[in-house]
């Protein structure tokens, strides 16, 4: 089997459109992941918390809108048969709204209802198990921190996709950084441009 080319969905396919700070400051959070201050409240201060962060995801998943070249990257990737998937923090409902509205094929969607979440390697572990793609031959791409933790933790290739946005301190811990999607295509098969 070729390799697998994993995606994040917010920020990375789509045009970043989540407000974190609005959501964190609606539940009460201070600074830091959400999810994991989630995972540490009481169940019914929970319950609260993870209708407030459905509802901005919801919206979002509505709302979202494409990085130029998105779909016809994943497209390419798909017909020259790589194995390509989603692996988000978000839910399944979320990933595959923002999949349908644009008509965007993955092989699988990994999603926090499926259980470790990034940054643990864990997801993309799985997904490279269940594609039995090796992870030296992978690659991992997203557009914060915790991709590319999650995908150097697997042994993945890592893609940094920053789009118009100044390079963050951290996108020297990506293999590459890119500006749009496509540029993925020559990252992953050199040899098929020539």
């Amino acid at each position: 089997m070729p390799p697998a080319v994993i995606f994040d969905l917010d920020g990375t396919l789509t045009v970043r459109n989540l407000d974190f700070d609005a959501i964190r400051a609606e539940i009460g959070l201070p600074p830091g992941p959400i999810l994991e201050a989630l995972s540490d409240m009481p169940p019914d201060q929970r319950t609260v918390a993870e209708r407030i962060l459905d509802h901005h995801e919801r919206v979002a998943a509505e709302t979202a809108t494409l990085h130029a070249g998105a779909a016809e990257t994943v497209g390419t990737l798909r017909d020259r048969a790589y194995a390509v998937a989603i692996l988000t923090r978000n839910t399944q409902p979320n990933a595959r709204r923002v999949l349908d509205r644009f008509d965007i094929h993955v092989d699988a969607i990994r999603t926090r209802e499926d259980g470790d979440i990034k940054p643990d390697p864990g997801g993309v572990l799985h997904l490279c198990e269940r594609f039995n793609a090796a992870p030296a031959d992978s690659w991992m791409v997203g557009d914060y921190l915790f991709d590319i933790q999650a995908g150097h933790g697997a042994g993945l290739k890592t893609v940094l996709m920053i789009a118009d946005a100044p390079p963050p301190d951290y996108a020297d811990r990506a293999d590459h950084v890119i500006r749009r999607l496509e540029e993925l295509l020559d990252l992953v098969d050199p040899t098929e441009n020539i």
